[in-house]
């Protein structure tokens, strides 16, 4: 369900599933879907009329994050989107599914002191399905991209917490930006910034101006530059013009695509973690018991018996070498234009964000350059 274009089902193959049915309602993704997935003959559009073929072992679910995200209405589970997990938990009712798998923005964890976490927990444990779920971040993975996902796996059958939390490493020193490229979000610059040394922040289908957007990139030789889209899909896991059925090589709705996906690896990981639950198993050690209200921890479980928080990271892994960005790309990058530049320069240099000296000096020595340039003809 909400299949999108694919990362989850493509990670979880990967780890050895096998996708048997795709329900997603954008044009734009079911063109790509067409193009990658042609062996999945089962085909359907709407959650909300969605119907399980027999034998359906596990259900997924990237559902909308739209009213959890920071980026978006954060109107929570009351949101027009994201109510529509409700669908998932319909069919769970109609038909005997021992596997559930959801990915969500992590913001979900804190948006009405942890309303949404809470619902979704509430309905599992309704149907007597134990629950464990745990913040990845993509970097985890080698991949120069900052981005946590809640991975949230529910069973009939077996403990998904006997596994879930088996790997956790402590996430890596932050890098001073000195000599390193930064990634960061050109389109905001009144709250935040998204700073990334070495790496990019997370890829998003929407922006602080109300478009799809690349983030920016602050490289080692001043320039201000956008990544190419298949570098973005490279960023997610994919191979290269993953999603070029959809048209355009630049455009608007490849970038929504890309950035509401799944990244690939990480689906990968969680694949290769249900395929190894037990029927039976002990539960992670130091677990403590969760308070009734207030927001929710980085990893926890639970199930009709109670609910406990883990003390794990968002990092299962230690990757060899994460690649930085300027070496990530494959792709010649795009200046930063001159209009978006002048507008991110006049919303950060109003703001009382914290920037170093020299990020002020590039963007401005970017500006007049631009704006010396003589137009093309």
């Amino acid at each position: 369900m909400f299949a999108g274009i694919g990362g989850v089902e493509l990670g979880l193959e990967r780890a050895g599933h096998e996708t048997a049915m795709l329900c997603e309602l954008d044009d734009r993704a079911n063109d790509v879907l067409d193009d990658r997935f042609e062996r999945v003959s089962e085909r359907q559009t709407d959650v909300r009329e969605c119907e399980l073929p027999a034998g359906i072992e596990l259900v997924t679910a990237g559902f909308p994050c739209q009213d959890l995200s920071q980026a978006g209405r954060t109107q929570g589970m009351r949101g027009s989107e994201s109510s529509l997990v409700s669908h998932v938990f319909r069919l769970l009712d109609s038909n005997d599914v021992p596997w559930v798998l959801l990915e969500n923005v992590s913001n979900m964890l804190r948006l009405d002191r942890g309303d949404a976490m809470r619902y979704l927990a509430d309905e599992f444990e309704h149907r007597d399905y134990k629950w464990a779920y745990r913040v990845i971040d993509t970097r985890a993975f080698g991949i120069p991209q900052r981005r946590k996902r809640v991975f949230l796996i529910a069973s009939r059958v077996a403990d998904p917490a006997v596994t879930l939390f088996d790997m956790s490493v402590a996430e890596p020193t932050p890098l001073n930006h000195e000599g390193r490229p930064v990634g960061f979000y050109w389109t905001e610059g009144n709250r935040g910034l998204g700073w990334a040394v070495d790496a990019v922040p997370t890829l998003k289908g929407g922006s602080g101006v109300g478009i799809p957007s690349p983030p920016a990139i602050w490289m080692t030789d001043d320039r201000i530059v956008t990544p190419d889209i298949r570098d973005a899909e490279r960023l997610q896991g994919f191979e290269a013009d993953w999603t070029a059925a959809a048209g355009e090589r630049q455009g608007r709705f490849r970038w929504k695509l890309v950035g509401n996906a799944v990244t690939v690896d990480a689906a990968a990981w969680v694949g290769r973690v249900i395929a190894r639950i037990p029927e039976h198993g002990e539960r992670p050690y130091g677990a403590k018991p969760l308070p009734v209200q207030g927001s929710w921890p980085v990893a926890a479980f639970g199930s009709g018996e109670g609910r406990y928080s883990v003390g794990v990271s968002e990092w299962p892994s230690i990757p060899a070498r994460i690649t930085p960005i300027d070496e990530f790309l494959q792709y010649e990058p795009k200046l930063l234009s001159a209009r978006a530049t002048a507008g991110f320069y006049k919303r950060l240099m109003a703001s009382t964000l914290r920037r170093p000296e020299a990020f002020e000096r590039a963007l401005e020595g970017q500006l007049e350059a631009l704006e010396a340039a003589p137009l093309a003809v």
